[in-house]
């Protein structure tokens, strides 16, 4: 019988996505390569994602709720909670 979700494995969620959306939306990368990637995907849909770290870590919390979660329903709960910690995170941890 399923328990529910591990919240070890929820926080470390968190702080994964957290991490993987700042690289991508805040950060230039080792050898400036993330970057480089973001000026060239431009300012269509992919380049604007890529600015926004509130919209990007919506979609880096898909494959993490997915892998949490063992039903649909389950997953649709889990997935935006998991970007709203990592949203918080990122206020938290933003200068101001």
């Amino acid at each position: 019988m399923n328990n529910g979700i591990d919240i070890t494995w929820f926080w470390l969620s968190v702080l994964a996505i957290w991490r993987v959306t700042h690289l991508l939306s805040q950060e230039d990368g080792p050898f400036d390569l993330v970057i480089r990637f973001r000026k060239q995907l431009g300012h269509g849909f992919f380049g604007d994602l890529l600015d926004c770290f509130f919209c990007l870590s919506i979609w880096v919390a898909i494959p993490f709720a997915i892998g949490l979660c063992d039903t649909w329903l389950e997953g649709i709960v889990v997935w935006p909670a998991l970007s709203g910690a990592a949203c918080l995170l990122f206020l938290f941890s933003s200068k101001k």
